[in-house]
């Protein structure tokens, strides 16, 4: 059920939370800057009006969802850190200080699961908005990447029998009548996996490991030849030094020169060039404006044009091509190499890395969440950024003007300073 919404112009009969907090914080002016009351729009329909019991406010939920991945924290530690931060209260539309926690873990679960993936894509479009002109750019760089699912590494024994059982249940309850079984081959191969570590059962251990692995590779065939369809392959080889080896799907992720994750979407093992129509259409839908350009790596090539958007991929120039034309060209796909980096960001600081929400609509949400998360972070380091410039012009004008025993004070106030 739907609780009435709290009016946030109300304060403390002695203070409010708003006036202990320093009005220049990124945080605080971010708080300031989303529209909660479309969140509160859009997600009420979602909620039944006079039944059942009475649901966390909307304003709370998001907020702790966007904290979340701005700070790149887990369900546990955002709950527990927003009962302890002032300015993750006023976040989430808090007035006095309340020195309890605000929810369960996981009810930020079931809110997700509520508003689904169209309710993170509004959160992804809010945070584009967030940031004003930057995102009004007809030239966007594409590039692909792979979320890896919290898995056991598929070279592990526990997985290979994990697939085994996967089969022999397909097999029950399809009727597919499999070649073998090899329950009794299994069950014989365990005990030559025990005591792997011993010296004198290593050789015979690890030959029994590979004979596991053989036959899950069998079964799966043999599944996929009864059922008539293949099923899809969940190992992405990118060919990279440090991660041979990616276990999980693919995702696009869409960025602005200047900066901004304009789309972000997940999908499958698919061709680079066959996600550009989706991954265009959801820019077009977020921004609400037709990317002119999409400047994108060889993985792209086989096209020139989707959706009335041309297609720029790294080429060799014939002898009659103008100077001009491939100073330009080349300038765009050396601008493009901007998004590797961002990519890096959005793994490390934003838990794309590893994926821990289930299903196929976890894939989705969690790529959406981490690049909301991003275009928020980038908008409160602007605003730190431009900031600490106005003080800075404010300190060398007194490093000049005063004598140097002041100035050196001033110099040292200026390096203790903290928000």
């Amino acid at each position: 059920m739907l609780t009435k919404q709290q009016n946030r112009s109300q304060h403390s009969l002695f203070f409010s939370l708003e006036s202990t907090l320093n009005h220049k914080h990124p945080l605080f002016i971010l708080a300031n800057k989303i529209d909660w009351e479309m969140f509160e729009r859009e997600f009420s329909p979602l909620y039944c009006p006079d039944n059942g019991r009475p649901a966390k406010p909307i304003h709370l939920m998001v907020g702790l969802l966007i904290l979340k991945r701005v700070y790149d924290l887990s369900d546990e530690s955002m709950v527990k850190q927003r009962s302890e931060n002032n300015y993750y209260q006023y976040f989430c539309g808090e007035q006095e200080f309340q020195p309890r926690v605000p929810c369960e873990a996981s009810e930020l679960v079931h809110f997700r699961h509520r508003i689904g993936k169209k309710g993170v894509e509004l959160i992804l479009r809010e945070s584009i908005c967030i940031n004003g002109k930057d995102s009004n750019d007809t030239n966007v760089y594409i590039d692909t990447t792979v979320q890896e699912k919290n898995i056991t590494f598929p070279t592990d024994d526990k997985l290979a029998r994990k697939i085994v059982k996967r089969c022999w249940k397909m097999d029950y309850r399809n009727g597919l009548k499999l070649r073998q079984s090899y329950r009794r081959i299994l069950k014989d191969l365990s005990c030559d996996q025990r005591f792997h570590n011993h010296p004198q059962n290593r050789g015979k251990a690890r030959k029994a490991d590979k004979k596991v692995r053989t036959i899950a590779g069998r079964l799966v065939r043999d599944v996929e030849s009864k059922l008539g369809t293949k099923v899809n392959e969940q190992c992405i080889s990118k060919e990279k030094e440090h991660k041979l080896y990616e276990f999980e799907n693919k995702v696009s992720i869409t960025r602005t020169g200047t900066g901004v994750i304009a789309g972000a979407l997940s999908f499958r093992n698919e061709f680079d060039g066959h996600t550009l129509d989706k991954a265009i259409e959801q820019v077009e839908k977020l921004t609400e404006r037709k990317p002119r350009n999409v400047i994108c790596d060889r993985g792209y090539r086989g096209g020139s044009k989707v959706r009335d958007t041309l297609i720029h991929i790294p080429k060799s120039f014939s002898k009659s091509v103008s100077t001009y034309r491939k100073n330009k060209e080349r300038k765009s796909f050396r601008k493009r190499a901007g998004i590797d980096p961002v990519i890096g960001h959005l793994k490390e600081d934003h838990r794309l890395s590893r994926n821990y929400y289930k299903g196929i609509i976890g894939y989705e949400i969690n790529v959406m969440l981490a690049a909301a998360g991003f275009n928020f972070k980038r908008m409160m380091n602007k605003w730190k950024l431009s900031f600490w410039l106005f003080f800075e012009k404010i300190f060398l004008f007194l490093k000049r003007q005063l004598d140097p025993i002041r100035g050196g004070i001033i110099l040292q106030i200026k390096e203790n300073w903290a928000f």
